[in-house]
């Protein structure tokens, strides 16, 4: 891929530090309708299908007694001084029996897209992150004297601390971006407390590297901050619940190796 226009490269003070020519991927066209159907594919093939044992509330002895007892002609357990009705899915008073209406392992959940629509997605949501209104649109906070795309040297990737990555944010001006995160953690409604979803989280900062390093482990420990590397992108990383204009910050390697293998 060939190189475009040039924009600034900043250093771990916040400084502009050069400028580096970025692929033209950036200047693409933004197809929100094939980034919200590349991520609906993404997200549903996530889901593992459902089922119910055929058998469900049918393992019984249970016999209906018949007619001229004065009850209910359902199903009775046999034994005990109060029979209860069993093996009735569609009696309200049954206790114990299958669902009605059961989900099925053959249910379509899953949105299929094609390759060269997946591609197109994950072009688009690229470009989308060079695109000020678009970032701004989803609720991100930045500087106005930052430069899109947020390119950093590639000394951001020998960081080894939280506190260093928290440092360099604040000198970009993007640590609003996180505080406007963490100030809206909170504990979820219903039972996904009790299965390890505790907490909802929003989105802020996509850290994209080159690949494997140390800056890994000191960014992504941030409140909502998600940490890629080049190779693996995808829409969910990019345009999370399928809106574009994800604030992102790349590194200068990240960018280098994006205009080789691309």
């Amino acid at each position: 891929m060939s190189e475009g226009k040039l924009v600034p490269v900043y250093d771990l003070e916040g400084n502009e530090a050069g400028r580096i020519g970025v692929p033209e991927v950036f200047a693409c066209e933004v197809r929100e309708d094939i980034i919200k159907r590349a991520y609906l594919a993404a997200f549903t093939a996530r889901i593992q299908p459902q089922g119910r044992d055929p058998m469900a509330g049918k393992r019984t002895t249970a016999e209906s007694w018949g007619v001229g007892h004065g009850v209910a002609r359902v199903p009775r357990v046999k034994g005990g001084r109060y029979p209860k009705a069993a093996h009735a899915a569609f009696v309200t008073m049954a206790v114990g029996g299958r669902r009605a209406h059961a989900p099925c392992v053959e249910k379509v959940i899953r949105e299929r897209i094609n390759k060269k629509e997946k591609k197109l997605a994950i072009t688009s949501a690229i470009a989308a992150t060079a695109n000020r209104e678009l970032v701004l649109k989803r609720g991100h906070i930045l500087s106005e004297k930052l430069a899109l795309p947020i390119i950093l040297k590639k000394d951001v990737e020998d960081l080894e601390e939280t506190r260093q990555a928290r440092e360099l944010l604040v000198k970009l001006g993007l640590w609003s971006d996180v505080l406007r995160v963490r100030e809206r953690v909170k504990v979820r409604a219903g039972k996904g407390k009790m299965r390890g979803r505790r907490y909802k989280e929003g989105r802020s900062l996509l850290v994209v590297l080159s690949g494997k390093c140390k800056a890994a482990k000191a960014f992504r420990n941030l409140p909502g901050v998600t940490v890629a590397y080049v190779g693996n992108l995808s829409v969910m990383h990019l345009a999370p619940g399928g809106v574009p204009g994800r604030l992102t910050v790349w590194s200068e390697e990240a960018i280098r190796k994006m205009v080789k293998e691309v």
